[in-house]
């Protein structure tokens, strides 16, 4: 197993929706290991693939239960609301009050490639949410409120001027 850079904000990768998987083999095999190593190294309770820099609609997931995968994952529903303080392993070190459906039912394939779903509250509707919206290519940052998103932008933009000279 490998474990991978988490690629972050503004990489382009994580901008650009995934592509499908098309055949289960090896090579996904290893992928979804990889992906665990990485997100319990990093830590974080999900991961999406664009965020290792590969463009394929691979997730993983572990809120505490044990690890999870699907492959081309499909949100099925969501209902309710749910306010949280949400962070991202590609925005490092910031979390922001996000409301979200409360419940999310989502499916998809699992290494066998047979279909599976998850489903629930809170935490794991978020991270369900969350993880598939990084295969659409859709950041946290987007699901912040205009003004939060344009001071969140402001602040990481004024960290990477800093970042820059103090090299």
């Amino acid at each position: 197993m490998a474990i991978f850079p988490i690629r972050v904000y503004p990489d382009p990768v994580l901008r650009t929706p995934a592509a499908p998987v098309a055949r289960i083999d090896g090579d996904i095999r290893r992928l979804v290991d990889d992906m665990f190593e990485t997100m319990y190294r990093a830590p974080g309770v999900g991961l999406a693939a664009p965020q290792i820099g590969v463009a394929l609609q691979v997730v993983v997931f572990d809120i505490g239960d044990g690890p999870h995968h699907l492959i081309n994952p499909v949100l099925l529903e969501t209902s309710g609301s749910w306010s949280f303080d949400e962070g991202c392993l590609s925005v490092p070190g910031r979390y922001w009050p996000v409301r979200r459906p409360g419940f999310a039912r989502a499916r998809g394939l699992n290494l066998a490639g047979k279909e599976i779903e998850y489903a629930g509250e809170e935490l794991l509707g978020r991270v369900l949410q969350h993880e598939i919206d990084h295969i659409g290519g859709i950041l946290l940052l987007e699901r912040l409120p205009r003004r939060s998103r344009k001071q969140a932008l402001k602040e990481i933009r004024e960290e990477e001027m800093l970042r820059g000279k103090g090299r």
